[in-house]
């Protein structure tokens, strides 16, 4: 498709005789056209991105955008442009089954905080009102806990939430024992805990997050609660809180529920005929779309011997549909109407050293503390 475009071949057999260029030089190379990261345009493929990405997940958080970090368009004649973004995200406080979109959800405080960088590949064809994403790979990690007690010494610490603390799970049962008594008619029972903390108050306190399901019984004298199928979906997420004073307890809770319909995806994109999203001749063809890595708090992956350093944080977040310079194809036909094969060239996701003077943009949340390098 004449997407690539050749280097200069010497001319002059007279120029050429001795000295012979690097390899990497002689190897054709496709044009990439760099951005401002604050470019209205670029921030409409970002935030579709981001709806993309937080669509394709079933588990975790929706995520915002702090902030474009970088962006590389590969234009494609007729075709459009292949973006490769880099993006700076924070974690709101709605569960990705909700379906809110991103910019609906609030924002978590600071020691609550959860931060990374997602990378994302875009299609983008204009004409033809087409915006498809055939891949995003995203790093999180939570707010240095270690910085946030030398700001806020009495700010709740995070507690694990595979219920190995027996306080989180007693957190949990008893608000949500409180929620399904004031229910005029459903009942409900744990799923999962999500998140999790601790306090000191007046007294030890514990503040959880949870998703629950709805049993199979109403609310009504005489009725016994069977368990429910091992398949049912959670249906809402609650937000509970246990503190103690001496033997009084004190409990509250509320809890949001989920639309009870499967939401379609708002894009400005035509409908596709059929799936297609595999590379060919791409040893990423069974690959997932994407994925959602969580690391630990940064101190807790420092070595014993070098505890109370500064550590180096790092955002490993590959993104490599190929390893071929020259990049692969991608067949986008189901994105068209007509009998007619449509491929994209796919590339390397280019480095980061390759950005533009106005990249990163300007944050929505400013503080260091929640930046990616």
């Amino acid at each position: 498709m004449g997407l690539l475009l050749p280097l200069a071949v010497c001319m002059l057999a007279t120029s050429c005789m001795v000295a012979s260029l690097p390899e990497q030089v002689l190897m054709p190379s496709p044009l990439l056209l760099s951005h401002g990261c604050n470019n209205s345009d670029v921030l409409a493929v970002a935030g579709f991105a981001l709806q993309d990405i937080n669509s394709d997940r079933k588990d975790g958080y929706v995520l915002s955008l702090n902030r474009v970090n970088n962006v590389q368009e590969h234009r494609q004649d007729a075709l459009g442009s292949v973006y490769y973004l880099t993006l700076d995200v924070l974690e709101t406080d709605c569960h990705v089954l909700s379906k809110k979109a991103w910019r609906d959800c609030g924002e978590r405080i600071l020691h609550q905080s959860v931060y990374g960088q997602c990378k994302a590949i875009i299609y983008v064809n204009k004409p033809r009102r087409i915006l498809y994403s055939p891949a995003y790979n995203c790093t999180l990690r939570p707010v240095s806990r270690r910085k946030i007690r030398s700001r806020c010494p009495d700010c709740p610490s995070p507690s694990p939430t595979d219920l190995s603390d027996p306080k989180v799970l007693e957190a949990a049962t008893e608000s949500l024992a409180k929620y399904n008594k004031e229910s005029t008619l459903k009942q409900y029972s744990l799923f999962k805990v999500t998140r999790a903390s601790s306090q000191w108050v007046f007294g030890p306190s514990y503040f959880v997050e949870y998703l629950i399901r709805e049993l199979p019984c109403t609310k009504s004298p005489g009725t016994a609660c069977i368990l429910q199928l091992p398949d049912s979906p959670p249906v809402g997420i609650c937000k509970g809180s246990l503190s103690k004073r001496g033997l009084e307890k004190f409990v509250d809770v509320s809890c949001n529920f989920f639309e009870s319909q499967e939401l379609v995806r708002i894009l400005t994109v035509e409908e596709p005929q059929q799936k297609n999203t595999a590379l060919t001749d791409s040893p990423s063809e069974v690959a997932p779309k994407g994925s959602v890595q969580h690391l630990p708090e940064l101190e807790d992956e420092q070595p014993e011997d070098s505890k109370g350093k500064s550590p180096v944080e790092a955002f490993p977040v590959q993104l490599d549909l190929t390893t071929n310079p020259q990049g692969e194809t991608l067949d986008v036909s189901f994105l068209f109407l007509g009998p007619m094969k449509e491929q994209l060239v796919v590339l390397p996701f280019p480095k980061e050293e390759q950005r533009s003077a106005e990249c990163p943009g300007p944050a929505k949340m400013d503080n260091p503390l929640v930046l990616p390098p």
